[in-house]
């Protein structure tokens, strides 16, 4: 899946918590996610436009809350996985060593491997 792919499907999914999503999906995104802040946050101050990078985190903040819950769901894990983010520096840890794992093989309790194999 390359970038665009993983773009489209993560907007297709706008609030799909529902599902497995591929490494290469969550990943993308959230290359995608950092160069778009980047890029924001050059117009913001060199236009001066401030207020660009809110409308930015509101309208990625559901699609990357569901990308999230479906790769925790890939690697056979509950969405509420995601709350260890809030212990400091440790949760985030968690997050990402789940996020860097391998699908779970064959079927889970959150469907198909998106992998198909």
């Amino acid at each position: 899946m390359g970038m665009s792919e993983a773009i489209r499907s993560v907007l297709q999914q706008y609030v799909g918590f529902t599902g497995r999503a591929r490494r290469s999906e969550y990943w993308w995104w959230t290359l995608a996610v950092v160069l778009a802040t980047i890029i924001v946050s050059v117009v913001e101050v060199t236009l001066g436009l401030f207020g660009l990078s809110t409308i930015l985190s509101l309208a990625i903040f559901l699609p990357g809350l569901a990308v999230s819950v479906r790769r925790l769901h890939d690697t056979g894990r509950s969405g509420w996985w995601l709350l260890v983010v809030l212990v400091p520096l440790i949760g985030f840890l968690i997050i990402l060593f789940f996020a860097i794992q391998d699908s779970q093989p064959g079927t889970n309790d959150y469907g198909p491997n998106p992998k198909g194999a």
